[in-house]
């Protein structure tokens, strides 16, 4: 019915189209190459991730935010006071990176 050469390019381009990935302007993206790392980060937009070869992992560049939950203090002259706090931090490109090389060693 079909022929091999037909099945090989139908499965080639399925292959292909399965290892575009597209990673958004606050993303990076860290590709490993049968285990080792790329020496660039993958800027943002259309990247080819070729899946039994490369992994790829994402990294996001957003602020990041931690709500402390609040607590009740005393303090020293017997007052009561609460304390609410949220955490704003945003980590540099490569710290994040590193941070992700060392999860996957």
């Amino acid at each position: 019915m079909f022929e091999l050469p037909f099945i090989a390019v139908v499965v080639l381009v399925i292959y292909l189209l399965s290892s575009i990935v597209i990673l958004a302007e606050y993303e990076r993206g860290v590709v490993f190459r049968l285990g080792r790392v790329l020496p660039e980060a993958k800027g943002p937009g259309i990247v080819l991730v070729f899946r039994p070869i490369d992994r790829l992992v994402r990294v996001s560049l957003r602020l990041e935010t931690l709500e402390v939950p609040g607590q009740d203090v005393v303090t020293r002259d017997n007052v009561t006071v609460k304390v609410n706090a949220v955490l704003f931090f945003r980590g540099r490109l490569q710290i994040r990176l590193q941070l992700v090389l060392n999860l996957a060693r």
